[in-house]
């Protein structure tokens, strides 16, 4: 039987992870209008486009291939941002998950910084690797967004190397006209204790009441 991606909510103290519906259309309009200029490398609709960006990440739903999430911060109740689980690899012989990525991530400027992303991330590696049981989490960015790099490492992901033209690039003005260059990075079965501990370190350390 063929592995349908699921996600269901999860939820910490900072973010709820909701499975992206039009009903968060409005709060993200709102969160990307503005400031644009840590979206460089990243698909991020304009606020005109959420619908559409909403209707797309549906389709691919629908394949079975992407559970797509809304950012809820739990300090105001509003979609803040968008992530996904992607791109599940399953055992040809049983069908059962072994790997799975976590991508399509960003989060409005308001809401970077805070702390959403790293309890978002260990929400979603905690359920692939506790709840799912695979063996293996991928992460990727475009290699020219050394901000994203830099985000991935401090979760505690390791660096595997660059892909050559292996993906469409999401960057402004290349959009169907260009591939990018990936950076890979993973998460390992036997890696996650400790990344666990880290992220939920980091977490800890955050100022009572700061979201």
């Amino acid at each position: 039987m063929e592995f349908r991606l699921d996600g269901p909510v999860l939820e910490g103290a900072l973010v709820r992870l909701e499975p992206l519906e039009h009903r968060h259309a409005a709060d993200l309009a709102a969160a990307v209008a503005g400031d644009r200029s840590s979206y460089g490398f990243t698909w991020v609709p304009a606020p005109e486009e959420v619908g559409a960006y909403i209707d797309a990440q549906q389709a691919r739903a629908a394949t079975g291939r992407l559970a797509p999430y809304a950012q809820i911060s739990r300090a105001t109740g509003r979609a803040v941002g968008a992530t996904a689980y992607w791109e599940p690899r399953t055992w040809p012989e049983s069908g059962e998950l072994y790997a799975v990525e976590v991508g399509f991530t960003w989060l409005a400027p308001a809401a970077q910084g805070t702390g959403l992303n790293t309890e978002a991330k260990l929400l979603l590696l905690r359920h692939a690797f506790d709840t799912w049981g695979v063996t293996r989490v991928d992460l990727k960015t475009d290699a020219r967004n050394a901000r994203s790099q830099a985000a991935i490492s401090a979760l505690g992901a390791s660096f595997e190397g660059v892909l050559r033209s292996s993906f469409p690039s999401w960057a402004p003005g290349e959009r169907g006209r260009r591939l990018r260059d990936t950076a890979i990075f993973s998460v390992l079965a036997d890696e996650w204790p400790d990344c666990r501990a880290r992220l939920e370190d980091r977490l800890a350390r955050r100022p009572a009441g700061s979201f």
